[in-house]
């Protein structure tokens, strides 16, 4: 089984925890920060709790496609987290107290599970498919994580 694949990249954002959780649980907002995913809406009825199901659409310069996600950690001021595809990848925001504001930290776990998944879809290609993922992690984690700061510093 492979090792789940792991990045994350922290900032200082001068804001509050709470209000930095207010941003980032509203994932109606993610188009506004992130470089792949353009659009997300709650499944009808459901919000930011854990168990909540909500749905994604990413867009790269070759392909569109949407993702379901759950809702696995809901912690006001303190972490919000979803998993994609049923537990393939986890994506989630921690934010700690800090002086002048708060550290907020972007996650991201490629699981085994997703790995496999990976390796059953691509076949062959896996290897590149999982490589480009890794990619895309590396450099949009630290790209949201601007993006989401100077939302919240302008608001």
């Amino acid at each position: 089984m492979n090792a789940p694949l792991t990045y994350s990249d922290s900032i200082h954002v001068a804001a509050s925890p709470r209000a930095v959780y207010a941003v980032v649980s509203d994932i109606t907002r993610t188009g506004e920060w992130s470089p792949v995913c353009q659009e997300c809406w709650w499944d009808e009825g459901d919000g930011p709790g854990v168990g909540a199901f909500f749905t994604g659409r990413n867009v790269t310069e070759d392909r569109t496609w949407e993702t379901r996600c759950e809702v696995i950690v809901a912690d006001e001021g303190s972490e919000f987290g979803w998993s994609v595809t049923d537990g393939n990848v986890h994506w989630i925001y921690s934010m700690a107290a800090v002086d002048g504001g708060t550290e907020l930290t972007e996650s991201w776990v490629f699981t085994s599970k997703g790995q496999t998944f990976f390796e059953q879809r691509f076949g062959g290609d896996a290897a590149t498919e999982v490589a480009l993922r890794v990619e895309a992690a590396h450099d949009g984690i630290p790209a949201t994580l601007a993006a989401i700061k100077n939302l919240i510093e302008r608001e």
